[in-house]
């Protein structure tokens, strides 16, 4: 009985940011895919314990916009994390069609984790997406490095700079973390454990957004492009349009005009047989068949070819004959030299 009560009884903030906070590290370390049952089971077990620790920590009202962050407890700073853990947790959601909900989710989360850092004085970063924020950006870029490449290296060279200054957080952090999880630590370690781990969120929040709103323009585009493909659905089939001319007078309508009085009815092998049929086709142009010659007809052309072969030979004999007689020239010797 006394085991079921305690299950019973709702978690304290620090259960629940705890839990929350090791539900987000487990699915940053999972092997599975980030879309696998598991890793999202994880992730939205961790959204509800830390939606829950947000809810308890606005009725507990332990920050105020009124103080410095000297003022807060060392073991409340930590509690500053949970926009942040929040927003770390919604951009792992894959469920399909909520794409773009959950980057604006999680933008807002740690939109307002940087709004938190900056009005306690954790780090010194102009807020993205934000009028206030281009001013400033604009104001601190030199005129000749806002436009053109000169902008993208200044921002290149910012996002190294806050690459560097996380990697030296971490270090920092692996060093103080066993001395402050055992307890033994002074309370000068473990506020500033706490807060290199605020610091080292601020700079992973600066670079999340710009993930997020990179993928949300690529989401967007795609979006208008598939609704800009896609075919109007009232559209109707229509009938389709009979040819027609256009004509100028009453006597082309009659010739060209509609109804076309002049179409052809009957192809040019269905009139050929026609006019065949009835004999009223014309002789020009059309061979005759001529019948096969008889026998007595064959002996007559072969004679008569017969004959006038001997009367050709007997010519071309005459000839030889008068070239080859005695026969002299009328020119006198050497004229034809």
């Amino acid at each position: 009985m006394a085991a079921s009560a305690d299950k019973a009884l709702p978690l304290r903030l620090p259960e629940l940011f705890e839990a929350g906070r090791r539900l987000l590290e487990q699915a940053e370390a999972a092997a599975e895919p980030s879309g696998s049952q598991a890793v999202q089971d994880a992730v939205a077990e961790g959204l509800e314990l830390l939606g829950k620790a947000a809810d308890m920590l606005s009725l507990l009202d332990l920050f105020s916009r009124n103080e410095d962050v000297e003022d807060i407890a060392s073991a409340d700073l930590k509690y500053l994390l949970l926009p942040a853990l929040q927003g770390a947790l919604t951009v792992k959601q894959v469920r399909p069609g909520e794409r773009l909900a959950h980057l604006q989710q999680a933008r807002e989360h740690f939109l307002n984790y940087l709004t938190q850092c900056r009005h306690y004085r954790l780090a010194e970063f102009p807020l993205p997406g934000t009028r206030a924020g281009a001013a400033e950006r604009s104001a601190a870029a030199p005129a000749a490095a806002r436009p053109g490449l000169e902008a993208m290296a200044s921002q290149r060279e910012a996002k190294i700079e806050r690459y560097r200054q996380r990697k030296e957080a971490e270090s920092r952090l692996a060093a103080l973390k066993r001395a402050v999880e055992s307890g033994q630590a002074a309370d000068e370690r473990v506020r500033e454990y706490h807060l290199l781990h605020l610091r080292r969120w601020a700079g992973i929040s600066l670079d999340e957004i710009e993930s997020i709103d990179q993928e949300m323009e690529i989401l967007r585009e795609k979006d208008s492009a598939g609704e800009a493909a896609a075919p109007p659905a009232s559209r109707q089939e229509r009938p389709p349009v009979k040819p027609f001319i256009l004509t100028r007078n009453v006597t082309q309508a009659k010739v060209f005009g509609a109804g076309y009085p002049s179409l052809a009815t009957m192809t040019v092998n269905d009139w050929y047989e026609q006019h065949q049929k009835f004999g009223a086709l014309p002789d020009q142009g059309i061979a005759k068949e001529t019948p096969e010659p008889s026998d007595t007809e064959i002996d007559s052309i072969l004679e008569q070819q017969d004959t006038g072969r001997q009367e050709e030979e007997h010519g071309e004999n005459t000839t030889e004959q008068g070239v080859g007689g005695d026969w002299k020239g009328t020119q006198a010797r050497g004229c034809g030299n």
